[in-house]
């Protein structure tokens, strides 16, 4: 992966890079976004989907924070998946803007993927969901995968019980059954999604998978090393800021990453005894972003303290976290403010 990163783009900016001449007249295109709670599974159906990793993830709820795009370029059709953040009740800056980041890709969407948890009932958070999506400004067709479906007994009436469930939430939907570790149902799925889109050229090259530039990417896997190595709230406290990325003349590429934390004890915490959780860390987020680079990595990572970041707006900006954009107030009509002159 040593081509020039992709240029910034807004979140629909597309082009059709591969020419009207190249692709059936029947061919078909379009965005899928993918919602749901934390830690139902959004991000491993999609990288099941796209035969490779886009997305970090983790055991951890809240493991996406940020929208990810995902492009499946088939014969018949082009899917471009939109990750979300899961849909949760927020409990600080951080969390609101995951869930105003999650809500903001419904409205352009040619069709909604509501990823759920077929192990339990409906909860808030599901409701949560579905009437974020019952309040959209458009009703694009929506589909509800009843993921997990591996976890369930053989033989059980799980699975229909929570078809009853999550469809009272959304009766316009329709259920899809999935596995997205075991792969159970996806081709089926994907074909589905595929006949929703509208028709269209490919929207990008055939063989982009994503949108995002792999000096995000980096930052991100080292980010789901914490996650997979540390518990309770530290993952939850960290974010990782990619502050040089650059080739070297031996053909290695040298990556120095900050990991941010709200206090002195998550740091330690982080840092472990003689630097030995740091190190590991390292070493494992290293050897996945060689695989994603395809070339040898020096990492090198610090530790900084950044009190309550999740809080701060400014702090979040500074991390890469879109603000939620504020709307307007209402400006009085001229004739009122002349009859209080």
């Amino acid at each position: 992966m040593n081509e020039p990163e992709p240029a910034e783009m807004n979140e629909f900016d597309v082009h059709d890079a591969i020419g009207e001449s190249e692709h059936r007249a029947d061919y078909r295109a379009g965005f899928v976004a993918v919602v749901g709670r934390p830690n139902v599974g959004k991000s491993t159906l999609i990288n099941a989907l796209l035969g490779q990793k886009i997305s970090i993830v983790s055991p951890k709820p809240q493991t996406t924070r940020n929208r990810l795009l995902g492009i499946l370029t088939r014969e018949d059709a082009q899917l471009i998946f939109l990750d979300t953040p899961g849909i949760h009740l927020p409990l600080h800056k951080l969390g609101e803007v995951m869930v105003e980041t999650a809500a903001a890709t419904l409205p352009d969407a040619d069709a909604l993927l509501w990823v759920v948890d077929a192990t339990g009932a409906p909860n808030d958070e599901d409701r949560k969901v579905a009437g974020i999506i019952a309040q959209a400004r458009t009703r694009p067709p929506l589909i509800i995968a009843l993921n997990k479906l591996d976890r369930l007994s053989e033989g059980s009436d799980t699975a229909d019980r929570r078809r009853q469930e999550y469809s009272a939430l959304a009766p316009h939907g329709e259920v899809a059954l999935i596995s997205a570790v075991r792969g159970d149902g996806l081709p089926e799925l994907a074909d589905r999604l595929s006949s929703l889109m509208p028709l269209s050229p490919p929207l990008f090259p055939q063989d982009q998978v994503t949108d995002q530039q792999v000096r995000f990417m980096a930052g991100e896997l080292v980010r789901e090393q914490v996650l997979l190595h540390l518990r309770d709230e530290v993952p939850h406290a960290v974010a990782v800021l990619v502050d040089e990325f650059s080739e070297r003349a031996n053909g290695m590429t040298y990556i120095s990453a900050v990991v941010y934390v709200e206090r002195p004890t998550q740091k330690m915490i982080i840092l472990g005894k003689d630097g030995a959780m740091i190190k590991k860390i390292g070493q494992a987020a290293r050897h996945q972003i060689e695989e994603l680079l395809e070339t040898r990595v020096f990492l090198e990572l610090w530790v900084k303290v950044r009190p309550k970041w999740r809080t701060d707006e400014e702090e979040l900006r500074r991390l890469g976290y879109p603000m939620p954009k504020k709307k307007r107030p209402r400006r009085r009509s001229t004739a009122r403010n002349s009859s209080r002159a």
